[in-house]
């Protein structure tokens, strides 16, 4: 099948190459002449374990393709998927701007029936502004040619999106129009040949499920941290009321660890898009208001237990940060707990040295001109004079760490760990003091503080 995916980020580009992976012909649009010359050369921006290789292995079976040219995009596929981003408004809303100038896009150029979907996340209604895009477009050219619209949300998590693509847990399509709907069960028809995931329904129900599930996963993820909060002050271990609850299979295992906040690309906008969509239908949804709260106020509980330990003034203290991203096995720094936690640290007079396994370079670009920061190549030369070590995402490699080169190059034998990695008895018998989260907190009296001494220079990237 000839498609076209309008947008080369992270879902059009997932969404294109795994498409390609099943023997359609793909040719991804992009504005960015730049950007689309990269990526046929293979050339990836983002990074997505297994994404880079698939892209390289299609293109050179010329499966996939990259343009810039919107007429040649409309004119390639029967199949147009709509995959651009839609960033939040100033209140909170998503903008559609782009989604509805790639509609009007398609609508300029359309000659013969399409197929429009819209893969971007993307407000109930939507559907309805395409098409309307679409058609005025049409009547201003006086063409007659017909067109389908289609709700087709994707479910892909950042880290493991290329298999979420290929083994999809259900794939939604939202359409009343039958022959786009026999078109869009042919292209899933390979991904789920062993056992039927593909669930048709409305144009807006499907709309609203991506949402939905978004919004749901962000409320477990508050709901913890807060039960988290309250185990400290009960002298609770929120690991084991995780299994606990978790062990219930009405409940589950998934989306129950506690933190220092969600972040990414989607939950915090969708949480917000969501809401404004309902306070506009007059149906306020007070749950994911309390949702959007809590984890604002999550971010920032690194930060609480640092000033708690050390004081409020931080001035003269050095921390080292392992982990950038919002979660592991990517390089997207939106909205990532991270930042608010270094942000934080600065304001407050402290030095940082972060390492990141692959976001370092993006974060030297958001701090570049920021002073007091810095980033090392590995994570263990990010330790060396340091305070206390801040660990604010759970990358494997920081999983099982050598704990007596730990101790041997901070200042003082401190960890705070914002994602539960170490258990609090085997930091008491490293005698080192650890400040999980939701857990027993371990201070160890001979993890003092030592004086300020100058940091070194060779090894660590500074952004400065």
């Amino acid at each position: 099948m000839r498609i076209t995916v309008i947008g080369s980020g992270y879902v059009g580009l997932v969404t294109g190459a795994c498409l390609a992976e099943y023997g359609n012909h793909v040719l991804c649009l992009d504005l960015d002449i730049q950007k689309t010359q990269q990526l046929q050369e293979g050339i990836v921006h983002i990074y997505e374990p297994g994404l880079d290789e698939l892209i390289r292995r299609n293109v050179q079976a010329n499966r996939l393709r990259f343009t810039s040219d919107v007429a040649q995009s409309v004119a390639h596929g029967t199949i147009q998927f709509i995959a651009v981003g839609t960033p939040p408004g100033e209140d909170g809303s998503a903008d559609l701007q782009y989604v509805l100038a790639a509609a009007a896009n398609i609508g300029h150029h359309l000659n013969e029936y399409k197929v429009i979907v819209n893969k971007s996340t993307v407000p109930v209604g939507t559907a309805d502004l395409v098409r309307r895009a679409v058609q005025a477009q049409l009547d201003q050219r006086g063409q007659r040619s017909s067109f389908s619209v289609v709700s087709n949300p994707e479910f892909l998590k950042e880290g493991a999106a290329v298999d979420d693509f290929m083994r999809p847990d259900r794939i939604v399509i939202g359409t009343e129009d039958e022959t786009a709907k026999d078109l869009m069960q042919a292209i899933y028809a390979p991904l789920v040949r062993n056992h039927d995931r593909i669930l048709c329904m409305d144009l807006r129900s499907a709309e609203l499920t991506k949402y939905a599930a978004n919004a749901m996963l962000a409320t477990r993820i508050s709901f913890m941290n807060e039960l988290a909060n309250l185990s400290e002050v009960l002298g609770a271990d929120i690991e084991l009321v995780r299994k606990g609850i978790g062990s219930d299979p009405r409940i589950g295992y998934h989306f129950l660890y506690p933190g220092v906040g969600y972040g990414g690309s989607c939950f915090p906008k969708d949480v917000q898009a969501l809401q404004q969509t309902a306070q506009q239908c007059g149906e306020p949804l007070k749950i994911l208001q309390a949702v959007h709260e809590v984890n604002n106020q999550q971010k920032h509980v690194l930060l609480n237990k640092i000033q708690a330990h050390f004081g409020p003034d931080l001035r003269g203290l050095h921390f080292a940060i392992w982990g950038l991203a919002f979660k592991p096995d990517t390089d997207d720094l939106r909205e990532a707990p991270s930042l608010t936690l270094i942000q934080g640290l600065l304001t407050r007079g402290a030095t940082v040295c972060a390492h990141d396994p692959v976001a370092n370079t993006k974060a030297q670009q958001l701090f570049a001109g920021f002073e007091g920061i810095s980033f090392a190549p590995m994570h263990m030369d990010a330790l060396h004079n340091a305070d206390a070590l801040v660990i604010a995402t759970e990358w494997k490699a920081f999983r099982s760490p050598d704990f007596a080169s730990i101790k041997k190059s901070l200042r003082s034998a401190t960890i705070f760990d914002g994602r539960n990695l170490y258990e609090p008895k085997r930091m008491k018998a490293e005698e080192i003091s650890y400040f999980p989260i939701g857990r027993e907190q371990i201070a160890v009296r001979s993890s003092t503080v030592s004086q300020a001494t100058p940091l070194p220079s060779g090894d660590v990237v500074s952004v400065l």
